[in-house]
């Protein structure tokens, strides 16, 4: 058996380099990801319609106020009223400060138009668009308009039709 490996030690060495190379090309072939693309498919526009149609996921918490929990056989203690105070005299009027924008003031979450993040409603704050209202008014010049400044957002407007969604 040893005169046979040392006779053969250059077959034996080619055929497990042979049988190495074969078997790593069979896990290579095994593990690459195959990717299928539905020729009807629009690109991401069409495959994100199913999720822009979609009621909202959450309802906006709104706070009407607070409202302590009691144990069921608790006692109600009635506490005695403040005695009244006098009154402080009224203060000197005095003129009111430099009012906010009216835009601030009246200011939608952009944030719930779907497709519209953190980032382009800042952007559409620069560009003075702060209301639902003012997004449903857009003509089709004032979508092209605005759209060319979005940069890398450029597009969303129509594919993920805000103006509708407004």
């Amino acid at each position: 058996m040893a005169d046979f490996l040392q006779s053969n030690t250059g077959l034996l060495v080619v055929a497990l380099v042979l049988a190495i190379l074969v078997a790593l090309w069979l896990l290579a072939a095994n593990r690459k990801t195959r990717i299928e693309l539905d020729p009807r498919d629009d690109g991401p526009a069409r495959r994100n319609q199913a999720l822009i149609d979609a009621p909202p996921a959450a309802v906006p918490h709104v706070e009407v106020g607070f409202v302590p929990l009691m144990e069921p056989d608790a006692t109600i203690v009635a506490m005695p009223a403040p005695e009244p105070a006098l009154a402080p005299a009224p203060a000197p009027v005095q003129a009111a400060p430099a009012a906010a924008p009216a835009a601030a003031a009246t200011a939608d979450d952009l944030l719930l138009i779907k497709g519209l993040g953190p980032k382009l409603r800042a952007q559409m704050a620069d560009l003075g668009i702060t209301t639902f209202a003012q997004i449903a008014a857009w003509s089709e010049a004032d979508i092209d308009r605005i759209d060319a400044q979005l940069g890398r957002f450029q597009g969303r407007i129509r594919r993920e039709s805000w103006v509708e969604q407004a």
